[in-house]
């Protein structure tokens, strides 16, 4: 798993929030910014981490032109998206393990 230049958990969160549902870049921002508890995600990354996942093929994107007004974006999460989600969540949990570590020790000083 790589590191990229703008946050080790943007592609998860992005990756998270479309296995729930298709979204356009300013709706999943949107998303993000309601239901995430602590928010560093910003519209530049959140489009540098999409441009990078649909290179990967980790997301699909189609246009819709159903709506007036201008043609949205889509994207969705692909069979190698969910594959990354997976190997994030486990990346998270080892994390995860050593934050609680970090506390417990931290409590005992």
């Amino acid at each position: 798993m790589s590191r990229n230049k703008y946050g080790r958990h943007i592609p998860a969160f992005i990756l998270l929030f479309l296995a729930k549902e298709p979204a356009y870049g300013s709706l999943l921002l949107n998303k993000m910014e309601e239901e995430l508890p602590f928010n560093l995600i910003d519209g530049p990354s959140l489009y540098r981490s999409l441009q990078d996942l649909e290179k990967e093929g980790a997301v699909e994107s189609y246009w819709d032109t159903s709506e007036p007004g201008p043609a949205k974006k889509w994207y969705r999460i692909s069979p190698k998206g969910m594959e990354k989600l997976e190997e994030f969540r486990q990346d998270i949990e080892m994390r995860k393990k050593n934050l609680e570590y970090f506390l417990n020790a931290f409590r005992k000083l």
